[in-house]
Formats: structure tokens, sequence, C-alpha cells
């Protein structure tokens, strides 16, 4: 039996590895292989000095891995995307690898990251290197994955944002995306329009294809996570409202390039309107259910981020119900 444990509504537990330091893996997930859980995320930095909050958003590290038996003892891996040297010229710490997301290609045996890149000095922007995607691979999960693209999907007039990874039941891939039209380029839609959008990659996992959509329904949404279940795609979401808890919506298609539709807030009880004081990070398929991992960002200091882990419920149209539980029973 493994027990994870979220604490209390207002609390704000930290998880440790086995040598005592805080897991520090911020907006990433959870893949399981060969009978480990692998725990991923960018390693956020100490504040600056004389700084409250600002600047602690970024990355002198990159990407880092733990792993566990049990969801409950983590071991330290070491990093798996490395920011560059100072001198480095686009890779120069600090950055951001920002949401990264772990996928394993069964035709080419390699496991591949994407995530939203923001270059030094890690401030989202509008300027080249500010609003990119990136992929990168790697033959072991838990090994230095080699960059292989920086670039903008679909067109260069879209900015990148929060991002995911979905792979479907067929082994196609997507990359879905908040994309973000400035009003330079937008002068038939609102301006600074942002929307998710959805994009099918090429077999490798490395790359876009032409195939993609707008997912109309999702406007002025963020930090999405997407799955399947029963034929059914998913998609859970946050709103734009920065380091401020907001209320979740998800989404439900019978395909992932449309017909997708709005069905409201999937928590209930204490805590739903602030999606339990947390923002979505992924769904994760453990023993065959599925769950939510969360994180609670800490602003005072982000090297102490907080994760929470709630299952999802069914009902018998297939919608969603997502309640607060001080410990998880899995």
């Amino acid at each position: 039996m493994i027990v994870f444990h979220n604490g209390a509504l207002d609390e704000f537990p930290l998880l440790h590895d086995t040598d005592g330091n805080v897991l520090n893996a911020s907006d990433g997930g959870i893949i399981s292989v060969d009978g480990w859980y692998h725990w991923y995320g960018l390693a956020l930095r100490p504040l600056p000095f004389g700084k409250n909050g600002s600047g602690g958003q970024v990355s002198d590290t990159g990407v880092v891995m733990y792993r566990s038996r049990d969801l409950s003892t983590w071991e330290y891996e070491g990093v798996i995307l490395r920011a560059g040297s100072s001198n480095d010229t686009f890779l120069r710490p600090p950055l951001r690898f920002e949401r990264p997301k772990l996928l394993f290609n069964k035709m080419t045996g390699r496991y591949v990251l994407w995530c939203h890149f923001v270059k030094s000095p890690g401030d989202h922007g509008f300027t080249d290197g500010a609003a990119e995607a990136l992929s990168a691979s790697c033959d072991r999960v838990n090994g230095n994955y080699r960059v292989e693209r920086i670039f903008r999907p679909i067109d260069r007039n879209g900015y990148v944002r929060d991002c995911t990874l979905f792979e479907n039941s067929d082994d196609a891939a997507y990359f879905i995306y908040d994309r973000h039209v400035s009003e330079a380029f937008n002068s038939v839609l609102k301006p600074f329009e942002r929307c998710l959008h959805i994009v099918r990659l090429t077999d490798d996992y490395l790359d876009e294809t032409s195939s993609y959509a707008r997912i109309d329904a999702c406007d002025a949404r963020e930090a999405p996570c997407m799955f399947k279940r029963e034929g059914k795609y998913y998609l859970i979401t946050s709103g734009l409202t920065g380091w401020e808890y907001n209320e979740a919506l998800y989404y439900m298609s019978d395909s992932p390039l449309n017909g997708w539709k709005r069905m409201g807030n999937p928590c209930v009880g204490e805590g739903c309107k602030t999606t339990f004081n947390s923002q979505p990070t992924q769904v994760v398929s453990i023993k065959r259910r599925l769950y939510l991992l969360s994180e609670r960002h800490n602003t005072r200091n982000f090297v102490e981020c907080s994760h929470i882990l709630l299952p999802l419920e069914f009902d018998a149209d297939g919608r969603i119900t997502i309640q607060y539980k001080e410990n998880v029973i899995i």
C-alpha cells in the first residue's frame, strides 16, 4: 500500500530526498519505468539576495530527476537537461525549461522531453528565445538529454507559454501549449489573445507536423494536463492569474484535434475555487488509476514549492470529480 501525504488544505508540506534536501522539481511530472517512479521538473534557484519572490522562478541548473519505489522515499538522480555555462550563447543561466514533460518513443527507443524554453535572464517576453518550445531526447530516462530543437510551432507569430505532452493509444504524440499572439500579428482577433493549441508531432516525437488545431473552447487557459480515458479525451486547465490560485476548468472531446467542450470545474468541496490552493501539473497513471498532480508555488521561496496528488473520480457519463484528501491511499 502507498500513502501520499497532501497535508491539510491550508498546509504547505514539503517532500525531501534521501539526502534531506527539499524535492525541487517544479511543474514537471512523474513517469514510471521498470518499477521505479521518476519525478522530474525544473530545479528553481534560491532567491537572489535582498529579493522577495522576484527571480526565484528561474533556474541555474536545469531539469532534475528523483526516483522512488513507493512515492514516499525519493532518491536524487541528478540533472537530466542541463543549463549551459555562463559563456554559452543560448543556454546560459538563469533560464527556464518550464513545464517539462516526458514520453517514451517506442519506435526510436528514446525518451523525449518537451518544455517551454525561456533564455537568460529567464523572463517571459516576445523576443527571440523568450517564448519558444524545446525538444530533447535521451536513450535513458535518467540520462543526459540532448537538445534537438528550439523553435515556435505553427509559425513565428505565436509565442509559447505553458505546455504539456500527450501520447495517444495509436502512439501518435501531441504538443499542447498556450499560444500567445501579440497585437502586432492579430488584427482580427482581440489584442494579445491567448488560447490552447494542439500540434501533432512527428513519428520520433522530436518535431512538429503540419497537423494542428486551435482549441477554441480553451481561450485564456494555461497549465494544460491532457489524458485519455475510455475513448474520451480530457484537458484539465488553469486560468491566467499568474501565481495566484484560481478555479480549474476541464474539457472533453472525442478527438484530439476538434470537438472540445467546456465541462466546468472538476473540483468539489472546500478549496474548489482555488484548485485546493494549487495549479495543475500533470495527470499521472498509477496502478491503473488516474491522479492529478498539482503544485503549490511558494513565491516567498521557489525552492520550497509543495505538491499534492488527488484521485480523479468519474461518473457514468465520464464527468470528473476531484475532492481534497489529506492522505491518498494508492
